[in-house]
């Protein structure tokens, strides 16, 4: 018998044997007692119970009261004796720690109180006003009127911010190209659904002006890129543990200075994935960009996980859901992944002399952008089974924290060894097609022939469109090229190439580093269609049909997300602001 989490078994003396549960998890066996004795017990362990959690929060609080206090007075010390540069620093120092309590003080007050405490009444309260403003914003009329006011104002701060140098207003032009190539390899141009593919823009408009334009976004920006940069370079101290201090710091080898950093990303992915912060993060995420841009649950949710994982780890969110996708659906997960680079190779890229930064700010514009451009290309024409009621991110396996941050930094192996044989093989394969055409130029009285000589001839208009200088815009076709012919990492060790040689502008290399920032190469793709067959054989065939313009799709988004940055990206920022390449001790990896 059972009754409010009390479970008893009956012998024949007529005593009870009472076993309860405390919280769900810890199981409490009560010695032989009467029927009459079991709920004081039980209230009592309750009690017992109630009272550790609190003697925890308390101490856990009071030391961090105890902490922000002599935080704050030696702040206040360092002010009194300060002579420059005085301000708060929120990006470092006690300013970072006042935002780190600010942040994590208010998400626990409003879900341990606010939201269980108030949310039921003023629900209730405001349901009416709630209902009002669904049906007002379902309205064809008013959804227009509001993605014509805010294109109206971006195109009035266009106007006033470019009108003394109009040249920059050329990417204009490179994503009306983009959406019209994307319309042109539409599979079903009749049933595209324009709502997603408006939305898109606008999102990644104001995103554009959020973390490009905006003073204070860009500072988050820069300051979320620096972090992950420092972040990121606390690997060199087990890498130099294990390999030497001579490989890491002197000789920098890549394979094990900056290769290494991913087995400490991986360590740290895994154990948020196990305490399940990057399911909650992730269906926050998919949740804003589903309800912005009328995709589907799952759409959302594998275009915002992009922006932390890799292209192979990010279909294991939605593993169950796989065999229930739509053709329209596994073409935009699997594009979500080939526009948007994972947090493991970032700093492979920082190494080569690509901004943090920017590559934050293009993997999070890139999640609208692919969204947008997959809704062109192959639009919904059947009906999605899965919805945001039904769907249940899958849990972590492992068994605890350790063995959680074991198997991330295990599985990382595999990710190191793949990353190693694709740039031996393609890099050789490079020079190997080199060899052969600079060869066939030499017979014909034609020198300097290579991949990257076409590559630049066929990818310099893309690069003029997008906003890149005629001058420069070879040798930007040439990096779009290989990345795509190739893959992401020999592209952006050429653009490390060109910006330490300064041969480009700083706006130009900008703006090749929203370009290729995407796994959007012939390797990828053999890798997207193992993993997503892996989780789903019975759909090989759908997988593969859809392959081609997945590939299609997250080149192009990458592309539009490097049209948004040419727009925004001013003369300041982009020719003789600030240096691509913020300090890092990965950068003396090159």
């Amino acid at each position: 018998m059972a009754a409010n989490g009390l479970y008893t078994t009956r012998g024949d003396d007529d005593q009870t044997s009472v076993r309860y549960i405390v919280d769900s998890k810890e199981e409490i066996a009560l010695s032989t007692l009467g029927l009459d004795d079991a709920p004081t017990a039980t209230s009592k362990a309750k009690q017992y119970g109630a009272m550790k959690r609190y003697t925890s929060i308390l101490v856990i609080n009071g030391c961090v009261a105890v902490f922000f206090a002599f935080a704050t007075k030696r702040f206040i010390q360092n002010e009194r004796n300060c002579q420059t540069n005085c301000d708060m620093q929120w990006c470092d120092g006690y300013g970072m720690l006042v935002l780190l309590l600010a942040f994590a003080y208010a998400g626990m007050l409003y879900f341990l109180l606010l939201k269980p405490i108030c949310g039921p009444p003023l629900s209730r309260k405001f349901a009416p006003v709630a209902a009002l403003c669904q049906r007002t914003f379902r309205l064809r009329a008013v959804k227009l009127s509001l993605g014509a006011i805010v294109l109206l104002g971006f195109a009035i701060f266009l106007y006033f911010d470019a009108r003394d140098d109009t040249i920059r207003l050329m990417p204009l032009t490179g994503m009306v190209v983009m959406l019209a190539l994307s319309f042109l390899v539409s599979k079903h141009r009749r049933s595209i659904n324009y709502r997603p593919v408006c939305a898109g823009l606008l999102v990644q408009a104001l995103l554009g002006l959020i973390c490009i334009r905006w003073d204070v976004g860009r500072a988050i920006f820069s300051c979320i890129g620096a972090k992950v940069d420092t972040f990121l370079s606390y690997s060199s101290v087990g890498a130099g543990f294990v390999y030497g201090d001579a490989l890491i710091n002197q000789y920098a080898v890549f394979a094990f200075a900056v290769l290494s950093v991913i087995y400490f990303f991986s360590f740290f992915i895994s154990v948020l994935y196990y305490l399940g912060a990057m399911q909650w993060v992730v269906l926050k995420l998919g949740w804003i960009l589903q309800s912005l841009m009328g995709t589907t649950v799952c759409e959302g949710i594998m275009a915002a996980a992009n922006i932390f994982l890799g292209m192979s780890e990010t279909p294991l969110i939605i593993r169950p859901y796989v065999k229930d996708l739509t053709h329209s659906e596994l073409h935009s997960v699997m594009a979500s992944g080939f526009a948007t680079v994972s947090g493991t190779v970032l700093a492979a890229y920082i190494s080569f002399g690509a901004s943090p930064g920017h590559l934050v700010t293009a993997s999070v514009i890139s999640a609208p952008a692919v969204l947008c451009v997959a809704k062109i290309i192959y639009p919904e024409v059947e009906e999605s089974k899965t919805t945001s009621e039904n769907i249940q991110i899958e849990k972590s396996t492992d068994s605890s924290v350790v063995d959680a941050a074991c198997n991330g930094a295990s599985s990382a192996t595999s990710l190191i060894l793949g990353i190693i044989a694709n740039l031996i093989a393609f890099v050789s394969f490079v020079a190997f097609c080199n060899g052969v055409l600079a060869w066939l130029g030499m017979l014909v009285g034609v020198d300097g022939v290579s991949l990257e000589w076409f590559c630049g001839y066929i990818f310099r208009p893309l690069a003029f469109v997008m906003g890149v200088s005629w001058k420069d815009s070879e040798h930007v076709g040439q990096v779009i090229g290989i990345k795509t012919v190739v893959n992401e990492f020999v592209a952006y060790q050429r653009l490390g190439e060109l910006i330490r040689s300064e041969i480009i502008t700083k706006r130009s290399a900008t703006i090749a580093t929203y370009a290729i920032c995407g796994f959007a190469n012939p390797s990828s793709l053999g890798i997207m269609i193992g993993a997503m067959s892996a989780m789903a054989p019975e759909r090989r065939s759908s997988i593969t049909a859809v392959s081609f313009r997945s590939f299609i799709t997250g080149s192009v988004a990458c592309f539009m997300t490097a049209c948004i940055a040419g727009l925004l990206i001013d003369d300041f920022q982009g020719s003789n602001g600030t240096p691509l390449n913020v300090s890092t001790s990965l950068n003396s990896t090159v």
